[in-house]
């Protein structure tokens, strides 16, 4: 059993990673984590393949095996409550850093690039020390250590990172919470005056029936139609507003959610989720977009935003998404994107052609 980690086991993977990764540590001491949570972190595709490939079978263990092995026959009693299934597979630390030196993920190269520096260092002079921290723990509390710097420097970008996403998320989400407070604001206009004239329409018709030849009557329904035509110009103003504001807060998002779903497939480049060597996309995200809206396909601000998301990817091939990663980045709930993506299915804009190993349906057009 290990009596305290030289350093602190969650900075040490966040560092490693670029991800907080869920972890069981039974009372041995020795962490595990869900082997596709890790996978999924690192830009790997498929976690069976990546495991296959990049970890020995020492340090990979599906979670029913690993506790029985730790807590005997009430082993899912004690593992209950972690959401974890037993059919998982899992790895411990090392193979966890065998699954980052075999990413290429770049906000790992600096974790990967220390690594080598401790081996070569071992190699050289026989040994690599961490440094003990200026303050120690109480007697008995183990020994305290500085965390190396590259660590130190490894975690303060990722942090600034998330910082940074965090802000412009938020500031996006901002932007269109104020377009659409300013659409609603003009729709309820719109909708005011819009009575106003039904009103003034059946004053005008009371008024016609009432005059039977007389003039004043005559003239006051006259009057009664020109200010019914009035407040039918003016609605029809209030609703090119509305509608020119609805239109502003689609393009804000469509730019911005197809500039997070480039980033996204870019980096999947990278790590090869496309395959390598394919052919060069037909047509670009925005062209694939104007093209469904032309069409009239793409009718409410949530399936715009849907969409919007999932052009970049689809038109590489396919968009590998789950529903929830989706609201995520839209900011719609779960069950707004299903009810989206059930749109764009069956007006035809895509197709699902199964799911992907970690159960993310597989989208591409038809």
């Amino acid at each position: 059993m290990y009596e305290q980690d030289a350093i602190d086991v969650n900075d040490f993977v966040f560092a490693a990673t670029g991800a907080r990764v869920r972890r069981l540590t039974p009372a041995e001491g020795e962490h595990w984590f869900p082997a596709a949570d890790v996978a999924k972190d690192l830009g790997y595709t498929n976690t069976r393949q990546a495991l296959r490939w990049h970890v020995a079978e020492d340090c990979q263990q599906s979670l029913e095996d690993l506790a029985r092995s730790v807590y005997g026959v009430d082993a899912l009693s004690k593992i209950a409550g972690h959401g974890l299934k037993k059919s998982m597979k899992m790895v411990n630390l090392q193979g966890l850093v065998q699954l980052v030196n075999g990413c290429t993920k770049p906000e790992c190269e600096p974790f990967k690039a220390w690594v080598a520096e401790v081996v070569v260092t071992i190699q050289r002079d026989g040994c690599y020390e961490l440094e003990p921290a200026p303050v120690q723990p109480a007697s008995g509390g183990g020994v305290a250590y500085v965390v190396p710097q590259e660590v130190a420097d490894a975690i303060v970008r990722l942090e600034e990172r998330n910082i940074r996403a965090d802000e412009e998320f938020a500031a996006r989400a901002a932007a269109r919470n104020e377009m659409l407070a300013e659409r609603n604001a003009l729709m309820a206009e719109g909708n005011r005056l819009a009575a106003q004239r039904e009103q003034l329409m059946a004053e005008r018709n009371q008024l016609l029936r009432e005059s039977k030849g007389d003039r004043s009557t005559m003239a006051r329904s006259q009057d009664a139609m020109a200010r019914s035509q009035e407040m039918i110009f003016r609605g029809q103003e209030v609703i090119a507003r509305s509608q020119e504001a609805i239109a502003r807060s689609q393009d804000t998002m469509a730019a911005a959610l197809g500039r997070v779903a480039e980033s996204l497939d870019r980096i999947a480049g990278r790590m090869g989720a496309a395959g390598g060597g394919g052919k060069p996309p037909v047509m670009t995200p925005q062209e694939l977009l104007a093209g469904w809206q032309a069409r009239k396909l793409v009718v409410t601000a949530d399936v715009h935003a849907v969409a919007a998301y999932l052009a970049p990817a689809l038109v590489r091939g396919k968009a590998q998404y789950r529903p929830e990663d989706i609201a995520g980045r839209t900011g719609l709930t779960v069950e707004r994107v299903h009810d989206s993506v059930r749109m764009l299915l069956e007006r035809g804009c895509m197709k699902q052609s199964g799911c992907a190993a970690d159960g993310a349906p597989l989208y591409v057009l038809p």
